[in-house]
């Protein structure tokens, strides 16, 4: 390992010791190196407005860090054992290729407030592309909720035969799921969209920091102003990325259920693509649903990482190294969660229904509440419709069709609304 940032003459460093202290970290922030280089360049930026860097300075400090990150992108650099962390990685290859220039950049700046900013802006990222996958998922759920609305589909509760549905009801319970989803992450962005750069160690430094400039260069919308705060916020806005991820991660492990039980031989309502089933390693008659099983098993991740987040923040204020357990929790939480979610669209896209096979799983039972609404509306107090429509004697086999029309109800089989949730995954663009 390279030269401690923190070390100093006379302290001993020992080995055992200090591979626990660094633990996967040096691993863990590959997933933040980019954007601890780029929280770094706006950090110089501002150092050469209060005069700490001059131009020259900036330029050759801007002028390697572009470096580094090409030769991160491109497999030349490699964030290793060499170092005890990102930061560290990084300052030492300025401090190599600039001299007393690299040396300046840590002015004005803890560890701290770099791991707050690069975690940040990785989580922004992150949610970004949850609030995406959600819109697309809608996207893909409401046009087939406009194309198929009128085809018959059995609906359950308790797993048993209740009414008849329709392919329209259960692509728009989806669609209008996912547009919450998307609405919850964008929302979670807004709300973590701070930038905590320039609080140091949590108490701010005896300088005139830029950061104004660094909340703007870096896109953030607001300063994270309190430098205590700061660091009270770490995990707290970690928790609260990985619920927006978990909420749409429950609606995929709800779906995943759905198809995990219409597409076996006891349903038969649905096809799903090849690519996403898999075969036995002894029986050559099985084709698994193991992508759809693995969906519904990822918002365990989610849910673990929260817990571990949670755990760590037992602590007063200030920073503590606890929260170093922190980075791989929510690269678990979003590594798994999103490689499901990111999934999810094309699998709706290409999902074949069994139309036969769904008509011939709507028995006369399934037209039961329709008959006791209709005594009601005849003027038979509802108890006593009840008590008619629940003689089997009196079920008879019906139109589906027919069934669906009558369900004027908003959000049931003929008012869907669809232009209803249009309008509010159009709201979300």
């Amino acid at each position: 390992m390279s030269d401690l940032l923190w070390q100093k003459p006379g302290v001993k460093v020992d080995a055992r010791i200090q591979q626990f202290l660094a633990g996967e970290d040096v691993i863990l922030d590959r997933e933040f190196f980019l954007f601890d280089i780029e929280a770094s360049r706006a950090h110089a930026e501002g150092l050469q407005q209060i005069g700490i860097l001059d131009a020259e300075e900036l330029a050759g400090l801007k002028r390697e860090l572009e470096a580094l990150a090409e030769d991160f992108r491109a497999g030349r650099f490699i964030l290793d054992e060499r170092f005890e962390d990102c930061h560290s990685a990084i300052e030492s290859r300025l401090v190599e290729r600039l001299g007393d220039a690299g040396k300046k950049i840590h002015t004005g700046r803890s560890r701290n407030d770099q791991i707050l900013v690069a975690t940040r802006l990785w989580l922004k990222d992150r949610l970004a592309r949850v609030a995406a996958t959600c819109r697309e998922s809608a996207e893909v759920a409401l046009a087939r909720a406009e194309a198929e609305q009128g085809v018959p589909l059995p609906g359950y509760t308790h797993l048993q035969r209740a009414m008849v549905s329709s392919l329209g009801m259960w692509w728009a319970a989806w669609a209008e799921g996912f547009i919450d989803n998307a609405q919850r992450a964008v929302q979670t962005l807004h709300w973590v969209d701070a930038n905590p750069l320039g609080s140091a160690a949590g108490y701010g430094v005896n300088l005139p920091l830029a950061r104004d400039h660094t909340t703007t260069a870096l896109g953030f919308g607001r300063m994270q102003v309190a430098a205590t705060y700061a660091q009270i916020s770490r995990g707290k806005f970690e928790m609260a990325a990985i619920e927006a991820l978990s909420s749409a991660l429950l609606d995929l492990r709800r779906l995943a259920w759905d198809l995990s039980l219409f597409t076996s031989a006891e349903f038969g309502f649905v096809a799903l693509p090849s690519q996403y089933t898999t075969g036995s390693s002894i029986m050559p008659n099985k084709r698994n649903p193991d992508v759809i099983e693995l969906m519904r098993a990822s918002y365990s991740a989610a849910a673990a990482a929260r817990t571990e987040i949670e755990q760590l923040l037992s602590l007063p204020s200030g920073y503590h190294r606890d929260l170093q357990f922190s980075k791989g929790a929510i690269f678990h939480a979003f590594g798994r969660g999103l490689g499901a979610l990111e999934l999810l669209p094309d699998l709706l896209r290409n999902l074949e229904w069994k139309t036969d096979r769904m008509r011939e799983a709507l028995d006369p039972s399934m037209y039961a509440t329709d008959l006791a609404v209709d005594l009601a509306r005849q003027g038979l107090p509802f108890r006593e419709a009840y008590k008619q429509a629940a003689d089997p004697a009196r079920w008879e086999q019906g139109d589906p069709e027919a069934s669906l029309a009558a369900r004027v109800s908003p959000g049931a089989g003929a008012q869907l609304r669809l232009g209803e949730l249009r309008s509010r995954l159009d709201a979300l663009r």
